[in-house]
């Protein structure tokens, strides 16, 4: 955990916000991608990205070998919903650590949930997804989809040692295609990854991100 810049870092918060005003849209009706339902909210935000995100992930499934694709689990949300994922995730900390001062709370809770005025989800420009194979199985990938450090015991670290084989190579074709597409890993999160928020510019070297926090607004 040391080695890793996480969310809750100040070298994160200092990263200025830009928005380049690229909308968000709903990658179901694009229909290059297959949509998973488990994360699936009535308004149906969670189907949502920036523009430019999805693009680069189209460009990524692109590169995958044959018979994989790209399972889409969850992109935008709401930054309420993020605010929530916070506070709960957090509390649960606390009542397993009730020893720990608030820092060290805010810091070890980043690793799984990204405080809700850093969150790349509810700028639009970061998603949770997987690999699945031509009969839409998931791959292996050495935990299941949104498994918590607890839980996992750190297998979901994305180079984390102690998994399979078969789950490593799993986990570096994912990674082998979306970086050639330009989107950063949350290294606590396999599954996570992202494009223009804060995290990929300290990743990239960028002075500002392309993509602001925003409340995503749904026809009636």
């Amino acid at each position: 955990m040391d080695e890793i810049v996480l969310m809750s870092d100040p070298e994160i918060a200092a990263i200025p916000v830009a928005d380049c005003g690229e909308p968000l849209v709903d990658v179901r009706l694009d229909g290059s991608l297959v949509v998973d339902v488990r994360q699936e909210d009535a308004p149906g935000a969670f189907a949502h990205l920036r523009e430019g995100v999805l693009a680069r992930l189209v460009k990524a499934q692109a590169q995958l070998p044959d018979g994989l694709r790209l399972l889409f689990v969850e992109g935008y949300r709401p930054p309420s919903l993020q605010r929530r994922y916070f506070e709960e995730y957090a509390d649960g900390l606390r009542a397993a650590h009730p020893d720990w001062p608030p820092d060290r709370i805010r810091r070890a809770a980043s690793r799984y949930v990204s405080p809700p005025e850093i969150a790349p989800h509810s700028a639009g420009a970061a998603v949770d997804l997987t690999l699945v194979d031509a009969d839409g199985r998931e791959l292996d990938m050495g935990t299941a989809m949104n498994a918590n450090p607890e839980e996992s015991d750190g297998a979901c670290y994305t180079d984390d040692p102690h998994i399979s084989a078969e789950a490593r190579a799993n986990r570096r074709i994912l990674t082998d295609a979306l970086t050639s597409a330009g989107l950063v890993n949350y290294p606590t999160e396999w599954w996570h990854w992202s494009y223009g928020d804060r995290y990929w510019a300290l990743v990239t070297g960028e002075h500002r991100t392309r993509y602001a926090p925003t409340e995503l607004q749904l026809p009636d």
